[in-house]
């Protein structure tokens, strides 16, 4: 499977799709793009608290990736974990997110998470039916959360409840 661990020299092309989606889309509510150092100590903290990042190649050219991390940070909170998957927009439609996030739900179970959350902005109906498509439920919306592209963001949550191995 095309699918692997992050390695260091991934970075460079993790640190463009963020910034793509932070300048053009609303699938990180972010103004600002980010920096190699920031995605350097990112990726650092991610390995020093277990959070897997993975990527997708096609042809040997990292065209994904997807993380999970922390949901939130109270202690009672530690069973639950936020994912993000991206794809390079050449390659949207054609299953590498499914696989992406099927990975991570594994990964998840293994792990003994209990659930899996999903925060999408309302307006990406594809992205909603996705996760739909692969068992999340809604569970919440937060209207006028975040305001950007001269647009109040309207997010949407998304659960899916683990089967930790």
């Amino acid at each position: 499977m095309p699918i692997r661990d992050t390695q260091k020299n991934d970075l460079p092309f993790i640190l463009e799709l963020m910034n793509h989606a932070i300048l053009n889309t609303t699938s990180i509510y972010e103004h600002e793009p980010r920096t190699l150092n920031y995605i350097e100590t990112w990726f650092s903290q991610k390995q020093t608290v277990k959070f897997p990042v993975l990527v997708y190649e096609v042809d040997r050219k990292v065209v994904a990736f997807g993380t999970y991390g922390n949901f939130r940070l109270g202690s009672a909170y530690r069973s639950s974990v936020e994912h993000s998957v991206h794809v390079h927009k050449d390659f949207q439609g054609k299953g590498i997110g499914k696989q992406l996030l099927s990975s991570l739900i594994e990964r998840a179970n293994k792990e003994g998470h209990h659930a899996m959350i999903a925060g999408i902005d309302s307006k990406n109906k594809r992205s909603i039916n996705f996760h739909e498509k692969m068992g999340f439920q809604e569970v919440g919306r937060f209207p006028e959360i975040a305001f950007k592209f001269d647009n109040w963001l309207e997010l949407v949550l998304m659960q899916l409840l683990l089967d930790p191995q």
